[in-house]
Formats: C-alpha cells, structure tokens, sequence
C-alpha cells in the first residue's frame, strides 16, 4: 500500500516523496528494503535528510480504561543532504535493520490484525514534513513459526492479536510495547483456561516465548493468571510439538505457583507490576535468560503448513474476517495521512 503526499507544510509547487517498500513480507531483526522516490517541485531545493521512522499502531491501558495511540519505535537516517533540482526525479534506495521484537503481522499470509508502517520525513530548509506512510508487513522468524505451528497442530486457535503498551518484567524486552497472541484452548485444556495469551521476544541469540494462562475462577475463588517464560534458540532442532505441549503443561499445572513470586509480571503504562513467578523452560530446563543454539532442522519450518497449524490464521481476526482486518488497517493509513495533511506533518 503507497500513499503519495503532496509536502504541505513546504506550501504548493514543492517536492512530493513516494516510498516504495520492496514485495513481500519481512522478517524481524532482518533488512527492510525499498526506495524513496522524489519529485523536484517548481524551484529548486536543499534537502537536509530523508529520514525513515517504523510506526505501531498501540492500546494503552490506564486508570480510566484504554486507549490507542501510534508509537514510533526506531527511525533511520537514509539520505544526507543534497540539491534536489527543479523538476527533477530521483530516487535513494534503502537497506535498514528492522528491530529484533517487530510485530509480526501475518501468518502463512493472512492478516493479524497488526498495524505497522514505515513513514517518511523529509527536512528541507529546517521544515519537516512526514510525507508518505506504507504499511509494513512483518512474518515471523523460524522458531516463531515452529511454536505457532506446534500450537495450531495440538488444537488451538487463533483469537485475536494486539500490541500492548507497556514492559513485560524479568524479560529482554527493548521496545515500549509488546505483542499479545490470543489463542482459543485446545479441547484438552479447555475445562482449565479460558485462552492462552502468547508474546515473541526476538533477540539476536534466540527467542523468548511468554506464555500466560488465563484461569477460570471457581464459585468462590476469582481467576487469576499465570505467567512464564521459555527460551529457545532461532534454529533449535526440537520436537516443537512436544515441546509447546511440556511448555502448555508446565504453565497450567504449575499455575498456583505463580502467585507466590513477584520478580516477573506486566508493567503497564503507569508503572504497575504483576506478580508473576520468572521460569524458564526449555529442552535443557535452565531457568536463566541464555538462549539455546543449533542448527534447527525439525519439523514444521520448510515443508507444508499442516491443516491445525493454518487453523490459527484462517478468518478470524479479533472478531473480524481477514478482509475486514485489512479495510481496518487502511483506513488506519489513510487517517493518519489525513491528520499529518491538517497539520503539516508535524506531531
């Protein structure tokens, strides 16, 4: 999706910038590539910089309920100064690093839901202008896809994905916001949790997977939740079936446990802390942060997505169809292009 803007904070007859991000989806911690195309307006102009800034679309929960708002969570310098002529046509190509926790914002090509864009400033003469805005998308990395194929192949589903402002305690966690996976309970488990909330914290060594189970409160008992993390390196080879089905055991069973811990829980925009138990779980059982390393050639990555593992990604997307997810995100777009026009791109 290309939006072209006209520069109005530079008033009429000025440049217009066009990103252009490369096809398909990209990858967490990998290059994000495309081009910025620019059009000399009726004189000509200095340009300071172009400049790139990844956006998120984020909830925020406060005291008074929640809101939403967007996040810019890296921004990269692409052009330095340079006379653009008038009239003229050129174009800078770009390769950045997207972040290791980018959000991934679909799953074997169907939406979640996630709203990400890659916006562009252009500074010419100390005036900026936020110009262009395109819609990123983000697929997962290989561990990621193996823990989502494991769980879609042991029965759960897809509910809904968000990003939540706000830190998860006692993780590597870099970004201001995190990435929440809502999945229905397989049958075996559903007389015990509601859902299972599931988070991917990417690093260059490995991943961490936080899983949280959402209790069922008894007639006189209230529910509460359960909290843990794993660790897992990006190409472990490791039966993921069994795995994710320890890790889900571990989490429900051992559910009690975790209200008797305080050094692991979310923190929300005011600063609040679960209390949460901190455990790490993986082939080798460490309870530390390190991540496991290896060749990853198990099951799952590189061959066909099995019919339980697409289930989590076909339809239903917080309530909506895919297609409805993805009007969603465009009119998402096209508002924020309408307020950067009201305003001259300034925040």
């Amino acid at each position: 999706m290309v939006f072209k803007r006209l520069l109005g904070s530079l008033g009429v007859g000025r440049p217009t910038v066009d990103t252009v991000l490369d096809p398909g989806a990209f990858r967490p911690g990998g290059s994000l590539t495309g081009q910025v195309h620019l059009k000399g307006g009726d004189a000509d102009f200095d340009i300071e910089h172009i400049t790139l800034e990844l956006v998120a679309r984020v909830e925020a929960e406060h005291e008074d309920g929640e809101s939403e708002g967007t996040v810019v969570f890296d921004r990269f310098t692409v052009a330095g100064a340079f006379r653009l002529a008038a009239g003229e046509h050129r174009s800078a190509p770009f390769a950045v690093v997207l972040p290791w926790e980018t959000p991934v914002t679909e799953l074997y090509g169907q939406p979640l839901g996630i709203v990400l864009g890659v916006r562009t400033e252009l500074s010419v003469a100390g005036a900026k202008d936020k110009g262009d805005l395109d819609q990123l998308t983000v697929g997962p990395l290989p561990a990621q896809e193996a823990v989502l194929e494991a769980l879609g192949q042991l029965g759960f589903g897809f509910r809904s994905a968000d990003l939540e402002y706000g830190r998860i305690g006692g993780t590597g966690q870099q970004l201001p916001f995190y990435q929440e996976i809502e999945l229905t309970p397989a049958p075996r488990y559903a007389h015990q949790v509601n859902e299972i909330e599931l988070t991917f914290l990417a690093g260059p060594a490995g991943l961490e997977v936080v899983l949280e189970a959402d209790k069922r409160g008894g007639l006189f008992s209230e529910g509460h939740d359960a909290l843990t993390r794993f660790t897992v390196g990006h190409h472990d080879a490791r039966d993921w079936n069994a795995e994710v089905d320890g890790w889900i055991r571990h989490l429900v069973e051992h559910r009690a446990s975790y209200g008797s811990h305080t050094s692991y829980g979310h923190e929300g925009a005011y600063g609040h802390e679960g209390a949460y138990g901190a455990h790490g779980y993986g082939q080798d059982h460490r309870h530390d942060d390190h991540h496991d390393g290896g060749r990853r050639s198990g099951p799952g990555v590189g061959t066909a997505v099995a019919a339980g593992a697409a289930g989590l990604a076909v339809g239903v997307v917080g309530g909506m169809v895919a297609a409805e997810a993805v009007d969603e995100i465009g009119d998402f777009f096209e508002d924020e292009g309408d307020e950067e026009g009201d305003d001259g791109g300034e925040d």
